[in-house]
């Protein structure tokens, strides 16, 4: 099927079948030439996308021969009736129009501008939303010139804050950083650019508030990690809530960080197993430290501050955490080349934090995250870029993990024994085998059993000489442990 050499996908089926989307749109032979500016705006200021004209709103071919070259020539000069000329390439498709006779549809393929915005030769700023073109005006003009990089959140002034709600302690932290102890605050803060002139009169920067505020809730309420765990690998509602654990971490954003590392460091689990070559029992984190910390260090940065409502949000499951930040991937960063592509959203922020030590290279610590969860024999993490979102996934592996323990414990004991324990045996022994000396407690614990139930168990296991138990009978203390029976 003849279709563009440009974007293959462009057939002739496809454009006279297909409903309009957010990266073309039809437009018949009888438009103005004026009008075309806004839609080649909206596809510039967005993902790009292809303008097909010579097809009507029926899905007719009409084809372009029948409005004469002077009108199609003002058609391929609409591109340099925005500002600035955004970069545009047209392309001619040989069709037979619904007349049956040999005709053109003319393609003007709109490539995505980056990191500057578009505008039509008025002024008017457009973006192409799903298959709609929308006219960009207040606040969402204001967060697409954030996306762009034209305009950053940090840099302006905030008219509610001054010096005196700053952190003293925070601030001081800052200046040992910097070697710049010995210096007035307002002179370091006005040196860095923290403190800009707004008609005259001198304010704080959001950056500034952001990174040394006292109390944040005042003035950002959405400068905050909400941190949710759930009981199994999926979130449910209602009467089968499963949620565990509900945690709220405020704070100006290094001590966001601070307690970040502190509170989800007690939540991650560690993992026991034996080493065979040695005999001893060892620790296995359930991520790589770095890899997590490093996620949410890069969600704090690099996220979206000017999206009122929004809080980074850390969901932890059995299988997997996710570490969910407003605003998507900043610029031209895209999860196709996250690992060599460095851009901050808020450069003066990620310097600061830079300076205080949790900052890397943007693609040096995603690089370290991705070798750090290989070194852990873990899935490669997992970007997702939505429209306001960008989440990061790391996953454990525990379905596997578990699987391999049952197989070790198996192994230890003999088939032959094995297959002579019920499941709630198997798996008491599996976890005493992995984990080492176990308390009763313990196993009342990790299987939700009653301790009748755990107590017949290990009866059980005692009389196949299966485990062997440390402590008077009587003690709450009394561990067992594994008797080893390898074939």
């Amino acid at each position: 099927m003849t279709g563009s050499k440009i974007n293959t996908k462009l057939t002739i089926d496809y454009l006279t079948t297909e409903h309009e989307n957010k990266y073309f749109d039809r437009k018949s032979a009888k438009i103005a030439s004026k009008d075309l500016p806004p839609l080649i705006t909206a596809f510039a200021n967005a993902e790009g996308g292809t303008v097909v004209i010579g097809i009507s709103d029926k899905m007719q071919i009409e084809g372009i021969n029948s409005v004469g070259e002077d009108k199609i020539n003002d058609f391929i000069n609409a591109p340099s009736l925005c500002r600035p000329m955004p970069d545009c390439e047209c392309e001619y498709l040989d069709v037979t129009n619904c007349n049956g006779i040999p005709d053109r549809l003319l393609l003007i393929h709109v490539k995505c501008s980056s990191d500057q915005i578009i505008r039509t030769s008025n002024d008017k700023t457009y973006l192409r939303i799903g298959d709609k073109t929308k006219e960009m005006l207040g606040d969402t003009l204001r967060n697409l010139e954030y996306a762009k990089g034209t305009r950053h959140f940090e840099d302006e002034c905030n008219e509610d804050a001054t010096i005196d709600d700053l952190d003293v302690q925070l601030i001081q932290k800052y200046k040992e950083a910097i070697g710049a102890t010995a210096l007035d605050t307002r002179q370091v803060l006005k040196a860095r650019g923290f403190i800009r002139k707004k008609n005259g009169q001198e304010y704080l920067t959001n950056a500034a508030v952001l990174l040394f505020a006292d109390n944040i809730q005042s003035f950002y309420s959405n400068c905050r990690v909400r941190f949710v765990r759930y009981d199994g690998s999926q979130s449910k509602v209602g009467t089968e809530i499963n949620i565990v654990k509900d945690y709220n971490i405020e704070g100006a954003i290094p001590n966001i960080i601070e307690e970040a590392k502190r509170f989800i460091s007690g939540q991650l689990r560690e993992f026991t197993s034996l080493d065979i070559e040695t005999g001893r029992f060892q620790n296995i984190p359930e991520y790589p430290e770095f890899a997590w910390l490093e996620g949410i260090v890069n969600a704090v940065t690099h996220r979206e501050y000017a999206m009122d409502g929004r809080y980074i949000l850390v969901r932890m499951y059995d299988d997997r955490l996710e570490i969910e930040s407003p605003g998507g991937l900043p610029n031209i960063v895209t999860v196709n080349n996250i690992l060599f592509t460095r851009y901050s959203r808020n450069p003066k922020i990620s310097r600061v934090l830079t300076d205080l030590g949790w900052v890397r290279e943007l693609n040096e610590g995603v690089k370290r995250i991705f070798s750090d969860m290989e070194k852990f024999f873990l899935d490669k993490p997992v970007y997702l870029n939505r429209e306001n979102t960008v989440t990061l996934t790391l996953y454990n592996n525990i379905i596997m993990r578990s699987l391999r323990q049952r197989k070790f414990a198996m192994s230890h004991i003999g088939i032959e024994n094995w297959t002579k324990l019920d499941d709630l045996e198997k798996k008491i022994l599996t976890y005493i085998i992995n984990q080492g000396p176990t308390k009763k407690s313990q196993l009342v614990a990790y299987t939700g059993k009653a301790p009748g139930t755990i107590n017949s168990r290990l009866n059980h296991l005692l009389e196949c000489d299966l485990i062997e138990p440390n402590g008077k009978k009587s003690s709450p203390n009394r561990t067992y442990e594994a008797v080893v029976k390898m074939q």
